[in-house]
C-alpha cells in the first residue's frame, strides 16, 4: 500500500517545521539528549521540541539524518569529550554529515553559552542516553535555484 502524506519530506511535526522555516542562515539548531536540560538552557527565541517519549527513541543521529533532508548545515559543535570516555555520537555524526561540514569542539561552559544565545532556533529533545550526544548545527545556505514551473 502507497503512504500519502502533505508533506514531502520525512519531518511531520508542526511546531518543528515551523522553526525550520523560520530558521534563516547562521540560525543553529539543538539536537539534545534525553538529559539536556531545555527548559532552562536554550536561547529566548528557541522552539523546545519534546521527542524523548521512551529512552532510547528517538537517537540524535536519526534527528540529524531527518534535518538534512530538509536544509543545509555549514558548522557542526559538540562538547570537547574526555579522553577516557568514548565518542561514537560524535563520530556518527560526522558520517550522517560528511567531512566537508567543518566540526568544532567546545567546553560544556561554552557549548551552554551557544545553546542559550539568541541564534539558537529550535532544540530538538531525543530520547538518546548515550553520553555527548548532544549537537549545536549551523544552517547555511541552499544554493540550488528552486525550479520555476508554467
Amino acid at each position: 500500500s502507497s503512504v500519502r502524506r502533505m508533506i514531502n519530506g520525512p519531518i511531520i511535526h508542526p511546531p518543528i517545521l515551523g522553526a525550520l522555516a523560520a530558521a534563516g542562515h547562521k540560525s543553529t539548531i539543538l539536537v539534545a539528549d534525553a538529559h539536556y536540560a531545555a527548559a532552562t538552557a536554550v536561547g529566548p527565541h528557541a522552539t523546545v521540541a519534546y521527542l524523548n517519549f521512551t529512552a532510547g527513541t528517538p537517537l540524535t543521529t536519526e534527528v540529524i539524518a531527518a534535518l538534512t533532508s530538509m536544509l543545509p548545515f555549514e558548522r557542526r559543535t559538540s562538547m570537547t569529550v574526555p579522553d577516557d570516555v568514548g565518542a561514537e555520537v560524535p563520530a556518527e555524526v560526522g558520517a550522517i554529515l560528511g567531512a566537508e561540514i567543518p566540526h568544532d569542539t567546545v567546553a560544556r561552559e561554552e557549548f551552554y553559552a551557544l545553546a542559550r544565545s539568541e541564534d539558537l532556533v529550535l532544540c530538538i529533545v531525543t530520547g538518546d542516553t548515550r553520553r555527548f550526544a548532544n549537537t549545536l548545527l549551523t544552517v547555511g545556505v541552499n544554493l540550488t535555484e528552486p525550479s520555476r514551473s508554467g
